[in-house]
């Protein structure tokens, strides 16, 4: 099965040599003709790209080495064609607070994604396993809508490390102001936003705060992408409207394919079996569990001593810039198998003597991402505008997630304390049929400063 994979991997990476430039200006633009046969160029989201679809999809760690071909679900090229009144029906039927609404523009996006996409839509359906029991713990603590969950579909197309040419950065796609404004830490040694737990309940606190301003779902999506003044300049324009398909047309133009791809990734994560699409199946990787240093240690040492391939402790551990865990700093956690962790705790003492004697901290190395296979996924397309940092009078000291496998779930509170607690696994896959997904979490501590002390 792995061969097989491979092949597929290996045909998609080739036939992406043969788009043309056309072709690639296709991926990052609809063109839609309205009742009144004006012509509208949409701007798609950064993470319909094609560019994503063949390349940094594919070349993430976890989709290279968790992810099979299901041999047994019989796919095909091409969708099945369905009237508008049944993919209508359909999206009616969606058990969401968020207005999943239809019309030719969302036809559009749906289109892209049943058709075109055919192939990421498979393989983020299966790193969806991955990453959605984290996406609906972080949106279930702060009540906003589960459906929410595949904003990062067309945020990043679930790549943790997808960096954008402006400079938003991970799963959820925080710029540097914003993610600081939500208590990400973004330094030399360490990246938050690369962080799906923390990301994820950073994202879900913004997205509430951006609902309280606005008071409906799909102006806070919207107010996401561009940012509320962007949101507020279109309602102006438009006499004061907050019905986000009158503004539409006073939107950036990304903004007004937000929505429209935010729905259509809904339905196809949704409906992909009636569209002939085999999602790859996920091996989910060994039970992970967390320790908690105080001193700087090195991923290199880790290797040495806990027998861990430095490939895997990047992907389970993708906040950390420089192949250092700066625990010197404040308390810092390190994700690895059990197996690691068991090893970790038996020679603690001396792994960290080892790592002071062999290691200035000042001296190491930025980790190649290169070699990591992350890559800027908008080589040549360009977001003009970023998310905006809101100042909320909510309380400012949010709470994180952490201690996370692929399939265990844990999590933090933002008092100063850490504890650990055995959590329960899930091995089920994650699919329309089948969504059942045990992680155990309980509230426990993870030190870290208020925001004040993180405003940077």
């Amino acid at each position: 099965m792995k061969k097989t994979t491979l092949t597929l991997i290996a045909g998609l990476l080739a036939s992406l040599s043969l788009v043309t430039t056309a072709q690639n200006m296709e991926d990052y633009e609809i063109i839609f003709t309205d009742e009144g046969n004006n012509r509208q160029v949409i701007d798609v989201p950064t993470g319909m790209a094609m560019y994503m679809e063949l390349d940094s999809l594919l070349s993430c760690y976890h989709n290279q080495n968790y992810l099979d071909i299901d041999d047994d679900c019989e796919a095909t090229s091409e969708s099945p064609y369905y009237t508008h009144e049944e993919v209508a029906e359909r999206l009616s039927r969606m058990p969401c607070t968020i207005a999943m609404t239809y019309n030719p523009i969302v036809q559009q996006f749906i289109d892209r994604y049943v058709n075109r996409m055919r192939n990421s839509v498979s393989v983020m359906l299966g790193a969806s396993n991955f990453y959605i029991p984290i996406f609906e713990q972080a949106l279930e603590s702060y009540s906003v809508p589960l459906e929410l969950k595949y904003l990062p579909v067309i945020e990043s197309a679930l790549n943790p490390r997808a960096v954008s040419r402006v400079g938003a950065t991970g799963l959820w796609q925080f710029m540097l102001a914003t993610g600081k404004q939500y208590g990400l830490r973004v330094n030399s040694l360490v990246d938050d936003r690369k962080d799906p737990i923390r990301a994820s309940y950073a994202a879900a606190r913004y997205l509430r705060d951006l609902f309280r301003i606005f008071n409906d779902w799909t102006l806070a999506l919207a107010a996401y992408n561009c940012g509320p003044e962007n949101v507020n300049k279109a309602i102006r324009r438009s006499g004061g409207s907050r019905d986000y398909w009158t503004i539409y047309p006073y939107l950036p133009a990304e903004t007004r394919g937000y929505v429209p791809a935010f729905i259509a990734a809904n339905y196809a994560m949704t409906y992909y079996c009636d569209h002939n699409i085999c999602p790859m199946l996920t091996n989910l990787p060994e039970h992970t569990d967390t320790v908690v240093v105080n001193k700087n240690v090195s991923f290199s040492t880790l290797t040495k001593f806990c027998d861990i391939d430095i490939n895997l402790l990047r992907e389970l551990n993708p906040q950390y810039r420089r192949d250092l865990v700066n625990g010197l700093t404040e308390p810092s956690t390190i994700r690895m198998p059990l197996t690691a962790i068991n090893r970790f705790v038996e020679q603690q003492d001396t792994i960290l003597a080892y790592d002071a004697l062999h290691h200035n901290s000042r001296t190491y190395a930025a980790s190649d991402e290169s070699q990591s296979t992350t890559k800027s996924y908008s080589r040549s397309y360009s977001r003009s505008y970023s998310h905006r940092s809101y100042n909320s009078n909510s309380q400012k000291n949010y709470a994180n997630a952490g201690r996370y496998s692929s399939n265990s779930q844990k999590s933090y509170t933002n008092n100063g304390q850490y504890n650990s607690y055995k959590s329960a696994s899930s091995t089920s896959r994650y699919g329309r049929s089948s969504r059942s997904s045990s992680y155990g979490s309980r509230s426990n501590s993870y030190g870290s400063r208020s925001k004040k002390g993180r405003r940077g």
